[in-house]
């Protein structure tokens, strides 16, 4: 039984308070990781209906930062299911509540595995990708998922397929 990307939804909101701020006034990025660490866990817990660990975290870059007294508004969704993993995407805005201006922080992947009772990897759900944006992320998932492996030393770079696609003719 398949499991669409929708069902994965989570969307955590958070008010950015004088201790989640460095001296600027400005959110930690430690702290909107720590958010964005369990809102995606959480997505990936929805998905699979098992326990999960973080496994990889891709590039976090800071597009806008995140005043104190802000809220922090974090979608995070399952892209892809793989044997035992889950590609989740994350999208982060800032919001100033009281002039009522939403701007984009940053967004990012985080890759969890599902856990057993004896905390060893478990199959996960296949996941299926419904709306565009759905569907441009979910193919882009496997790319993805090869420059992590490569990165981290699990697969050769001469074994990644889909990446040599994007280079070769």
């Amino acid at each position: 039984m398949d499991k669409k990307a929708s069902e994965s939804l989570v969307v955590m909101t958070e008010l950015v308070l004088p201790n989640d701020t460095n001296t600027f006034g400005n959110l930690m990025g430690g702290r909107l990781m720590y958010w964005m660490d369990i809102a995606s866990a959480l997505s990936a817990m929805k998905h699979c209906g098992s326990p999960v660990v973080t496994a990889s975290v891709d590039n976090i870059s800071f597009e806008n930062p995140i005043k104190l007294g802000n809220v922090v508004h974090i979608e995070a969704k399952v892209s892809r299911a793989f044997k035992t993993s889950m590609e989740v995407h994350l999208k982060v805005w800032g919001e100033d509540a009281l002039q009522q201006h939403k701007y984009k922080s940053n967004e990012a992947y985080f890759t969890f595995v599902a856990l057993d009772a004896n905390s060893k990897p478990t199959p996960v759900i296949p996941l299926v990708a419904e709306t565009p944006e759905e569907i441009e992320l979910y193919e882009g998932a496997l790319r993805r998922r090869q420059l992590r492996l490569v990165l981290g030393g699990k697969m050769k770079a001469a074994e990644a397929e889909e990446l040599k696609a994007l280079f070769t003719k």
